[in-house]
């Protein structure tokens, strides 16, 4: 089951058009095509995404289930949106309460297992490893976790501390000083059985959150042990994370380790030509993503599909969405610009303190 209805107010701007798990990530993928790749080639058969704000975006992604491999006679892709019923008039009030309204979905399956996972994480996982863990340890929940190093900041995530058997004696969610470097990745494996009956509790009692109400409240009830996954992961929680996100691929190791290692991450493909770049062109350190004309300069940057950029514009730094025009002599720099904008010719956008969040709804065309 992959978690995908939620916002966070973190996001600023960039979630008024779509879900986080609907951002787009390293120019031609989307930050659930990770999730749904691992399960993928984990042999996971059968997936649930459950939806919820914003997300015609991700339904358009998710439209066709056969780029995952999902397109299958037995199991599949599903979504599930929150069902307005006589018995239920609730949007999801969390993430405890999105699995409640769909246990009819978990009670007629049959697999053993439950796989929980956020669909804002970036990371390649073999998800059979996880659960071969998960039963050596008899464990009733298996938190996959990320050791981060002293240097990053990690009061932003949700953080655990474990005894020497690798036992999750304490769960921190996004303190105010961090007393552990593991990160909770917001990946879970439980059975089937017991996973339908700690929401059912929960809920009958008035809690909604995963999280909070059922690991950190069962925490010292069942035996929660923690998987440390190796390799890169990160999320898409804030318009840092976002950026810093992105703008990693930039780095070769990063881009080998998603693109040229094995197992693939899989995407929904656009019938684009390659991207074209144009006399008097200059790019450095970027990803260009298929369907852009270039005729500037761009550097150290992040380009996504179909953007045009004009003479003499200059890109630094930056990350630019899906379809977007820059005239002639514009210059961009630590800036997020916002999908289908336009940015007039001759404008100078900079980045002062923090990234810069553009939004142009200038009409590219007009009409006699």
């Amino acid at each position: 089951m992959i978690l995908a209805g939620g916002n966070s107010y973190r996001m600023k701007e960039l979630s008024n058009r779509r879900a986080i798990a609907a951002m787009p990530i390293a120019g031609s993928f989307r930050a659930i095509d990770f999730a749904l790749s691992s399960m993928s080639n984990s042999g996971i058969q059968k997936v649930a995404v459950l939806t919820q704000f914003n997300s015609r975006s991700l339904d358009q992604h998710l439209s066709s289930s056969k780029w995952w491999d999902f397109g299958r006679k037995q199991g599949g892709l599903f979504i599930f949106p929150p069902m307005l019923t006589t018995d239920n008039s609730h949007w999801y009030r969390g993430t405890a309460d999105a699995i409640h309204q769909n246990l009819d979905f978990l009670k007629q399956c049959h697999e053993p297992y439950v796989v929980i996972a956020s669909g804002d994480g970036i990371y390649k996982l073999d998800y059979t490893r996880v659960l071969e863990y998960h039963i050596a340890k008899k464990a009733d929940v298996t938190v996959v976790c990320k050791e981060f190093p002293g240097t990053e900041d990690v009061t932003r995530f949700g953080l655990v501390q474990t005894d020497g058997d690798d036992r999750i004696v304490q769960f921190e969610e996004k303190p105010m000083t961090a007393a552990s470097r593991t990160v909770s990745c917001g990946i879970y494996v439980i059975r089937r059985r017991l996973l339908i009956e700690l929401i059912e509790q929960a809920v009958y009692e008035g809690r909604h959150d995963f999280v909070r109400d059922v690991l950190i409240r069962y925490k010292d009830v069942k035996r929660i042990y923690a998987y440390r996954m190796e390799g890169y992961w990160n999320n898409i929680a804030s318009v840092a994370s976002y950026y810093q996100t992105n703008m990693d691929f930039l780095k070769k190791e990063v881009r080998d380790y998603f693109f040229r290692e094995h197992p693939d991450v899989l995407s929904k493909v656009d019938d684009n030509p390659p991207a074209k770049y144009n006399p008097g062109s200059h790019v450095r350190n970027s990803l260009i993503a298929n369907g852009c004309i270039i005729n500037g300069t761009v550097e150290n940057s992040v380009i996504f599909k179909k953007v045009f950029v004009g003479n003499n514009s200059v890109i630094k730094n930056s990350i630019v969405l899906n379809d977007v025009y820059l005239g002639d002599n514009v210059y961009l720099e630590n800036c997020i610009v916002e999908s289908r904008g336009t940015i007039r010719a001759d404008s100078r956008i900079v980045g002062e303190d923090e990234i810069k969040i553009v939004i142009e709804s200038e009409e590219r065309y007009v009409f006699a």
